[in-house]
């Protein structure tokens, strides 16, 4: 008898660690995991704003999908062509590109990137300083991932 509730004992305390494992490791666990594939994206992000302000249109043409869609703050919208014309035609030069914040959601081969960042620059010869919240679609592809549409609104 003494050895039957003894054992008992035993496997109710093993099934309290492993369950304590499961409820508290786990998610801990995952969540690296997922922080690593976030940042995958991230500096990809990261890549695309630096190619942006030293025009390097070359670059950019590798980090942006064939389908994109670029909706500015002023209601602007560009396709891959439109865009990368117009950086290296100088008719917009963004200076700096400072990512405040960001948020990754990932659903398998496409991630969605929420954040701000602060916009300095000119357009049309005009200089601009300026805050955005944005949402960025991100699709993965031979490996590498790639802006797919872009929306930012102007922050007061």
């Amino acid at each position: 008898m003494w050895v039957s509730q003894r054992l008992a004992s035993v496997t109710k305390k093993l099934a309290m660690k492993h369950l304590y494992m499961l409820l508290f490791l786990a998610p801990a666990l995952s969540a690296t995991a997922q922080s690593k594939s976030d940042r995958a994206v991230l500096d990809t992000e990261l890549r695309r704003f630096e190619a942006m302000t030293r025009r390097d249109t070359a670059a950019l043409r590798d980090l942006l999908t064939d389908d994109l869609f670029y909706l500015h703050s002023n209601a602007l919208q560009e396709n891959k062509t439109t865009h990368l014309g117009a950086i290296a035609s100088g008719r917009i030069v963004y200076e700096k590109m400072n990512r405040e914040q960001a948020t990754v959601r990932r659903y398998g081969r496409t991630a969605l990137v929420n954040g701000i960042v602060g916009v300095s620059g000119k357009l049309n010869q005009s200089a601009f300083e300026i805050r955005l919240a944005y949402s960025a679609l991100y699709r993965k592809k031979c490996g590498k991932w790639r802006l797919a549409n872009w929306q930012s609104t102007r922050l007061l």
